[in-house]
């Protein structure tokens, strides 16, 4: 049957996950991308995109459910584009994603693994989130039935924006994602709006007071809250900063920051500490790490420490090794290896990461370490290197577009006897780990799970110099 004609196709067998939430079919020689569903589900599916080489479809009636499924524990789970794998369980899910990073190696980057490790879960699934933004909104979403009843007169509402509509939000009743502080907070700052008649912000038309709410919590039990203003209102600020004070005066770090942007980003803005310091402390084997609310920090706090010490293991640092952490951002991986290492050097683009880096070095009195900002594939020169030393170990964690080619070429050119390789996108790892296959093995591949019940993975890879190579390398010739 023609799904042109037809727009429906039958009892679709539902065979893998993909990204976003979504599960793959196929279906004469294209894939199909299914939303809620998976694997084992066969099920009539409606089809609402055509593309030339996939389609996308939703399920309209079940044939066979999948004995993956669980019931969500969310109420929002069908709105919220944030946990979309509730319905499969946390073992399934965990196996699932730890063979899609094998087969994006293996089968995409053509990459020869000699050891594949079964991914590391998170042993906390529910509230392991340590930031989350929420945004305002002066007409959210609300069912149908309700919008056709009438029954609503007060649209204003505060939580997450809906997936495919960056103009509405839904009304967050409870989050499972961070610790219950978070939905008391942004429960009680929603009710006193209200009462007070603060305006929520206009996502189409760019107006309103109250912008957005970020809420951080870290291991150290020590709170931010940092508050978006999109009016310069003093007297609206000051009613709603001295009543979040007083209502939760445990909150360690009471920010605000004015931002009339279109765009939310606040990064080019100053910040106002109203209440506190304008930090956060987290804590990781007995060093601390500064959090600022333009910092950057893994989102959870007890997988971040799981991942950074298989990092750290498959490096096998020794006192007389010099290490290079590319992408080092605030400097997290560089100084929480600092103390194995004869000497760290950590390069990353954003001259303010790069600051907070050296902080959390001075913070924890680590004297070995070094930090410079600027475009890798510039600074990596053969003068950087003769001042810095000759690194035995890179440990690179790029974002998620993966490494520069530049870059690459650069690596190739040190021709380092270990990289660790930290990635959260498997494709581009794939990409990567492809072109350095020339010079390296890749020796083992641990996937770990950082963000239950979504798509979103770490890998971690050891590539070692094969020893002909070894033998023959020159430095930046």
């Amino acid at each position: 049957m023609g799904t042109k004609e037809a727009h429906i196709i039958e009892r679709l067998t539902v065979t893998d996950i993909a990204t976003n939430g979504k599960c793959i079919a196929r279906h004469e020689n294209k894939v199909v991308f299914v939303t809620n569903s998976a694997p084992g589900d066969v099920a009539d599916v409606r089809i609402t995109r055509e593309a030339p080489n996939f389609l996308e479809g939703q399920p309209i009636y079940y044939h066979e459910r999948s004995t993956m499924r669980q019931e969500p524990f969310c109420e929002h789970f069908s709105l919220c584009g944030g946990c979309q794998w509730q319905h499969i369980s946390y073992e399934h899910q965990a196996t699932l994603k730890g063979e899609r990073v094998f087969a994006a190696l293996e089968r995409m980057g053509k990459v020869q693994i000699a050891e594949k490790r079964p991914i590391l879960g998170s042993t906390q699934t529910r509230f392991y989130r340590n930031k989350l933004n929420y945004s305002f909104s002066h007409k959210c979403w609300i069912p149908r039935e309700l919008h056709q009843s009438g029954t609503v007169t007060d649209r204003r509402g505060l939580g997450f924006h809906v997936p495919g509509r960056f103009e509405m939000v839904f009304d967050v009743n409870k989050c499972w994602l961070q610790e219950d502080f978070s939905n008391e907070v942004r429960v009680a700052i929603r009710e006193f709006a209200k009462a007070q008649g603060l305006s929520f912000y206009n996502l189409k038309k760019h107006k309103g007071f109250l912008r957005s709410l970020t809420i951080r919590t870290a291991s150290t039990g020590e709170k931010m809250l940092l508050m978006q203003f999109a009016e310069n209102d003093p007297a609206g600020i000051e009613q709603m900063m001295n009543f979040i004070a007083t209502k939760f005066p445990k909150i360690t770090a009471l920010l605000y920051v004015i931002n009339p942007k279109e765009i939310d980003t606040y990064f080019d803005l100053d910040i106002v500490c109203y209440r506190g310091r304008d930090h956060i402390f987290e804590e990781m084997e007995g060093l601390q790490f500064k959090i600022g609310p333009k910092s950057f920090y893994q989102t959870n706090s007890e997988q971040a420490y799981a991942l950074y010490k298989v990092a750290r293991d498959f490096a096998q640092i020794t006192k007389d090794d010099i290490v290079y952490d590319l992408y080092t951002g605030t400097g997290t991986i560089a100084n929480f290896v600092a103390r194995q290492a004869k000497k760290v050097v950590g390069v990353e683009y954003v001259p303010e990461a790069i600051e907070d880096a050296k902080a959390n070095s001075r913070l924890n009195d680590i004297e070995n370490t070094t930090f410079y900002a600027g475009d890798m594939k510039d600074l990596l020169t053969e003068q950087f290197i003769a001042s810095n030393g000759t690194p035995d170990i890179i440990i690179t964690d790029p974002p998620r577009a993966g490494m520069h080619e530049d870059v690459i070429a650069v690596l190739q050119k040190i021709a380092a006897p270990r990289i660790v390789y930290i990635s959260c996108n498997p494709n581009t790892m794939a990409r990567d780990l492809k072109a350095l296959s020339d010079l390296y093995d890749v020796k083992i591949i641990q996937p770990v799970d950082m963000f239950p019940h979504t798509g979103h993975m770490e890998c971690v890879g050891v590539l070692e110099l094969r020893e002909r190579d070894y033998a023959s390398r020159t430095l930046l010739t």
